[in-house]
């Protein structure tokens, strides 16, 4: 495969196919499209002619990499010149930052679905004074308790049971590694429990980090002078809640003196406007079946009393205010997450 920011015409063809070996007594590998799944022998060539001829890579060549040397051979015949070939000794700069950017990551592949933070839960724990176990192969470890706690999210509020507990290990620098264990229960009615693991860091300068272990300053510290960020999982059995089994949330926290406080994000998949636009219709269009299948309904049953044109001009009228509502729900997304 080609270097990164490499767009020569081998290296594009290398990228779009994936080589194997169909059978072990077989001498020639067999190479893959990525892209539609078609198998062919391993030969540059015939692969580079699959591809010219391939919509499935012709499309997202267009939408992700238009520099593609294979895609301006398919419009005109004439490969782009491949970028210079850079230096194998890479300099200090790259070697401490990394890559350059995101304009250099060029997607190859199949495009991947770019994931988005949406705030969703918002969690205030009280908690006992730390027990300091000592020192141990992993650092100083300290226990802490949860006294109680209240939590507040777009699916639902409620509180923390008490006796949840947090491993702390502090390293050298004082950076602190946290592992919590605890159970939310809902207000409903019947209550639903929720087991939760959070795990995260807690850095900054050491004398800030002083300070937070200082019960008489830490509520003066300002909490953008310090990074406190974890991870929470939930697993709940609870029919109401099994959605957050497979969710994933990212949190920033602040530390106080008797208690913490925590916003968590749910990672979510950001739609592209031409996907919203196909999920905005597909509902439009469940709303007018399901006004038929009810206008249908309607009819049989009070036809014969004579009352049906009445009855359907009700119908029509809530599955009218029913599209408009998913309508001003769909502008209002938008312009939420609109640059």
């Amino acid at each position: 495969m080609g270097r990164l920011g490499d767009s020569s015409p081998s290296s594009d063809v290398h990228a779009a196919f994936v080589e194997f070996r169909a059978k072990e007594t077989d001498k020639c590998m067999s190479a893959q499209c990525i892209y539609c799944q078609s198998v062919r022998a391993k030969n540059t060539s015939r692969q580079r002619a699959h591809l010219l001829e391939c919509p499935n890579y012709l499309n997202a060549m267009k939408e992700h990499n238009p520099q593609s040397s294979i895609l301006e051979l398919a419009a005109n015949g004439t490969p782009t010149p491949a970028m210079k070939t850079p230096s194998k000794k890479r300099d200090l700069d790259t070697m401490v930052n990394g890559f350059p950017g995101e304009s250099a990551l060029v997607t190859r592949g199949p495009p991947v679905p770019r994931p988005a933070l949406e705030r969703d839960l918002q969690l205030v724990v009280q908690l006992n004074p730390k027990i300091t176990v000592g020192k141990t192969i992993f650092g100083d470890s300290n226990w802490i308790s949860f006294i109680s706690g209240h939590w507040s999210a777009r699916w639902g509020k409620g509180t923390v049971v008490p006796g949840g507990q947090e491993k702390q290990l502090v390293a050298q620098d004082l950076s602190t590694h946290v592992d919590s264990n605890f159970i939310l229960q809902t207000h409903d009615h019947p209550p639903a429990y929720i087991t939760v693991r959070c795990e995260g860091w807690r850095v900054g300068p050491r004398d800030i980090l002083e300070k937070l272990n200082d019960p008489a300053m830490v509520d003066s510290i300002d909490p953008k002078s310090y990074s406190f960020r974890t991870y929470l999982h939930m697993e709940t059995g609870d029919s109401r809640y099994l959605h957050l089994n497979t969710g994933m949330w990212i949190g920033s926290g602040i530390k106080r003196s008797s208690d913490v406080i925590f916003d968590f994000y749910r990672v979510i998949t950001e739609w592209s406007s031409e996907e919203a636009s196909h999920i905005y219709q597909n509902i439009v269009s469940f709303a007018q079946e399901l006004f038929k299948t009810t206008l249908d309904s309607f009819r049989v049953v009070l036809e014969p009393f004579g009352i049906f044109s009445r009855s359907s001009n009700v119908v029509s009228e809530l599955t009218s205010t029913l599209i408009k509502a998913i309508h001003a729900q769909a502008n209002a997304a938008d312009t939420q997450t609109s640059p």
